[in-house]
């Protein structure tokens, strides 16, 4: 009994872009890691680039075996590329339905990582300088009280030219980086989640293409033996 063409090429074809997309992570995360500096604020509860790397280099291995299995017809490597398949789609579907209703216990985790650093003058000068960069760069001052937080309010907490009155109190951003930190989180975790399903969605038919060539040359080699 022949095994059949079509979902061989497909598994093929299915895992040399599962291995692309590794490589892509793997060379977004390392260019981040490179170009970007560390933040130790946001470090604490945000996904570092050495994750992204990580996530880069299992995808590529994953994708590796796959193209093998399919071409070589190797019942090994199918099987352990299933099994890290179906690894893969039970940890998206706990990490998005846990996203999806723990919001508050997030939310509740972070305020209380922030608020281990108050007063932030009293904190490390790294964690000053990370502090006012953050300032910056989403437009706030101080962790969760707002300006209040400094004692001397720093030149990262005053409004440029360019930002939105609404934002802005006497040339100074009035939001607290507590409450922009998260307004971010929850615009990201909406994509994260759609992204984190629609790749539960395409494991699921690797996973089928997987067992079905599996389960072909199983046939195919008893046919072979008989």
């Amino acid at each position: 009994m022949a095994v059949n063409k079509c979902v061989k090429n497909l598994l093929f074809f299915f895992n040399l872009l599962f291995w692309v997309c590794g490589c892509i992570i793997l060379g977004v995360g390392i260019y981040l890691k490179v170009t970007k500096g560390g933040n130790q604020i946001t470090d604490q509860y945000l996904p570092s680039f050495d994750l992204m790397i990580a996530i880069g280099v299992i995808i590529m291995v994953i994708g590796f075996l796959g193209c093998c299995g399919a071409y070589k017809e190797s019942r090994c490597m199918l099987l352990v590329f299933f099994v890290f398949l179906l690894l893969i789609f039970i940890l998206l579907l706990a990490a998005g339905i846990l996203a999806a209703v723990g919001e508050s216990t997030v939310k509740n985790w972070i305020k209380e990582k922030l608020e281990k650093l108050t007063p932030i003058e009293g904190q490390k000068l790294e964690v000053i300088n990370d502090m006012e960069k953050l300032q910056r760069e989403l437009k706030c001052c101080g962790l969760m009280m707002g300006p209040s937080d400094w004692t001397q309010i720093p030149d990262s907490c005053k409004c440029n030219a360019t930002a939105p009155a609404d934002v802005c109190s006497n040339g100074i951003y009035k939001d607290p980086c507590y409450d922009k930190i998260i307004s971010y989180m929850k615009e990201h975790m909406e994509v994260s989640l759609g992204i984190a399903f629609a790749v539960a969605a395409i494991l699921l038919f690797g996973m089928a293409f997987s067992m079905m060539l599996f389960c072909q040359i199983g046939r195919k080699n008893a046919a072979d033996t008989a």
